[in-house]
């Protein structure tokens, strides 16, 4: 192990000391709340560009494993905790977590106070960081700073987007596939692919690019709008795609995908002090009144008061902060909602929601 610090835009500055991997690496320092599910925020590509501290104190108690990946990379720019787990025990796990961050070569820090690390992100907000092994002057980091991109108005979704169109298929999936689906792919987590096949739905993923043309050339009975990383305002290509497809096809967005979708439906987002980041989220359904706990990761927020309340109703809020968390519009089959049914990690409090998506597939086939 060697000394590190992670040094904040603000001038406040941790040290400890890192894994394998030297270096210094930048980007957005956020805090997620979980107590597991590591590996699959790691693969999670809603946080590409960003730096990403775990609250809970010890992480890496049960290995990793080939199966809970959210994607085909580790997306994260670098990762915080208090201690990280020497000794994992798991009968699922295939190597520890240092070694998997290694792998990979992901600048980590430990060692730190992630309490106080938390709560001047909570304060400040969230803010641009750097993780470095090799320089601790702090002068020459606040000049490093400079050059560390805003994630507002950043368009992270073109370094994670699929390069072509596919056509997923679970390895252990027998359903009978009954509808067709374009997932417009802004970075899309593998589990939401997994449930809408299991679903029923032969899921065509198409890059965030694709045309209006494109995805009506399969003729699909829905469009998917996927989670991904930025700032929503950046990725005005997928906007426009998704509001040509208003009145052709229902559409189901979830996260940065409820974020495009209210865009498309000519509203505004916002950047939050510091998001939303964790499973641990409670979450109210209007329409039935019905209290889930959510998994949460989002750094912008979809302004109601934008919106055209003639047309787009909230059906879902946020009882920590009352932001918006699903909205549905009154009279085409749109349908959207901020958090992540699809869990992993998290509670399944909300995966009835898909459920919602099936029905307006099958509503437009009547």
């Amino acid at each position: 192990m060697r000394k590190a610090i992670l040094y904040l835009e603000d001038g406040t500055y941790f040290v400890g000391t890192s894994l394998s991997t030297q270096g210094t690496s930048a980007g957005e320092v956020v805090f997620n709340t979980a107590m597991s599910g590591y590996q699959e925020i790691l693969t999670d590509p809603s946080y590409a560009g960003q730096i990403v501290t775990m609250t809970y104190p010890l992480i890496g108690n049960y290995g990793v494993n080939e199966e809970d990946v959210e994607s085909n990379n580790v997306h994260v720019k670098g990762f915080v905790v208090k201690e990280f787990c020497r000794h994992h025990s798991n009968f699922r796990a295939t190597q520890s977590l240092i070694d998997y961050l290694d792998e990979h070569n992901i600048i980590a820090i430990e060692g730190i106070d992630t309490r106080a690390l938390t709560r001047q992100l909570r304060v400040k907000g969230a803010m641009r960081g750097l993780i470095s092994t090799e320089e601790f002057d702090l002068d020459k980091l606040a000049a490093k700073m400079k050059d560390v991109p805003s994630m507002e108005g950043a368009d992270w979704v073109k370094e994670v987007t699929t390069s072509k169109k596919y056509i997923w298929s679970n390895d252990d999936d027998d359903s009978k596939k009954k509808y067709k689906v374009a997932a417009i792919d802004c970075g899309i987590k593998f589990n939401i692919l997994r449930i809408l096949t299991k679903l029923g739905c032969e899921v065509h993923v198409f890059p965030a690019q694709a045309s209006i043309d494109e995805i009506m050339s399969i003729k699909p009975d829905g469009v998917f709008v996927s989670n991904g990383p930025g700032d929503p305002s950046a990725v005005t290509y997928a906007v426009d795609t998704v509001r040509q497809c208003f009145g052709k096809l229902p559409v189901f967005g979830i996260c940065l995908g409820h974020q495009i979708v209210g865009q498309a439906l000519n509203g505004k987002t916002f950047k939050l002090k510091f998001g939303h980041h964790g499973a641990n989220h409670p979450v109210q359904d209007l329409l039935d009144k019905r209290i889930g706990i959510t998994s949460q990761n989002h750094g912008f927020c979809v302004d109601i008061e934008s919106l055209n309340k003639d047309e787009v109703e909230m059906i879902d809020i946020n009882l920590n902060d009352q932001t918006l968390e699903g909205l549905r519009h009154k009279k085409m089959p749109i349908l959207s909602f901020q958090h992540h049914p699809e869990a992993a990690p998290g509670p399944h409090d909300a995966m009835y929601l898909f459920d919602y998506f099936i029905e307006m597939m099958e509503s437009g086939r009547s």
